[in-house]
């Protein structure tokens, strides 16, 4: 009997564009902003085609202004359009900070419930391809802090098919963090993709003797890790966060309960991070289920080099992760 639903192998950049397409194909309401989105294809060639095929009205090259053109997508949202805005990289979105902040995250409290900014933000984030001390973040701390705003993680392939047009549904400012070091990396995919739910996390592997908690580009790390631990009879479960504003608690706190071991692994700095959060959350709410402190995988708190070993050094790998947990379950 053939397969109903065949897989097909697909990059990280065309499962963002895939979304992107379809996006545009669903709603006529929709349209991509951003710093040479159209002509040039994209920084990171996410957008390349699309110009061609929807026009200019609908895929528009912007000034090298991020507070004026986010603001105008915050101004079309209001104005019933679906604008995505594509920020190149996430240190440039600094420079939309109070558009953000101010009045996207703000508006709908600002206006007694009357007024809703429907706009989808991304931002190219991340480490690893050599881009330095200026374009090598992680932020998602910075605007996981934020009232008013939903924060997702695209970690995994399938997400980057499914996120966007999910985040297109919702009446909220959406910001969507891309992981440039993925872009080139394949993986199998549905060819008919299952909707993916923007409120939750998602177990990508079951476990009993540790809880590893991730989002972003220490998803793969983190399984890869947890399948070279299967080999020393370590049973580790991987949760995807994926939503890191509002975090979804239950599902990690439910997962440690169960196996009473957690560590937390992601690229961004220690201090005042996301895994400095959730583990607040496990230490307040289940610390007597605990059989070991709550352990932590982080970026090394430096600016991040440029050459690539020193890149490489500075945020957790699979060995990093295997390593950690060995020291956790006390193994050999």
């Amino acid at each position: 009997m053939q397969n109903q639903n065949p897989t097909l192998l697909i990059t990280y950049r065309e499962a963002l564009k895939q979304s992107l397409r379809e996006a545009l194909q669903n709603d006529k309401n929709v349209f991509l902003m951003g710093e040479d989105v159209g002509r040039y294809g994209g920084a990171f060639a996410v957008s390349k085609g699309l110009l061609q095929e929807f026009g200019e009205e609908r895929i528009m090259d912007v000034p090298l202004s991020e507070s004026g053109f986010v603001g105008a997508g915050i101004g079309a949202a209001i104005a019933g359009m679906k604008p995505i805005i594509e920020v190149m990289t996430v240190n440039f979105s600094l420079l939309a900070m109070d558009q953000i902040v101010n009045n996207a995250a703000t508006l709908l409290h600002m206006s007694g419930g009357q007024i809703n900014v429907p706009i989808v933000i991304r931002l190219g984030c991340g480490i690893g391809r050599q881009l330095a001390a200026q374009h090598s973040h992680s932020w998602e701390p910075f605007y996981a802090h934020i009232p008013g705003l939903i924060v997702l993680s695209v970690g995994t392939h399938e997400d980057a098919r499914g996120m966007l047009n999910e985040a297109l549904k919702s009446p909220n400012p959406i910001i969507i963090f891309e992981y440039t070091s993925m872009l080139n990396m394949e993986k199998e995919v549905l060819e008919h993709p299952n909707t993916v739910d923007i409120t939750k996390a998602k177990i990508l592997k079951e476990g009993n003797d540790i809880s590893i908690i991730t989002y972003g580009t220490g998803v793969y790390k983190s399984l890869e890790a947890a399948s070279e631990l299967a080999t020393m009879g370590i049973d580790a479960e991987v949760i995807d966060l994926r939503v890191l504003r509002p975090l979804d608690e239950s599902t990690f706190l439910k997962s440690v309960s169960k196996t009473h071991r957690a560590i937390i692994v992601e690229d961004a700095w220690k201090s005042v991070s996301i895994s400095s959060e959730i583990s607040s959350r496990i230490m307040e709410k289940i610390f007597y289920d605990l059989d070991a402190p709550v352990q932590r995988l982080c970026g090394v708190e430096v600016p991040i080099p440029y050459p690539a070993h020193l890149e490489e050094a500075s945020v957790p790998q699979k060995k990093d992760i295997v390593n950690a947990i060995k020291k956790m379950m006390q193994h050999d």
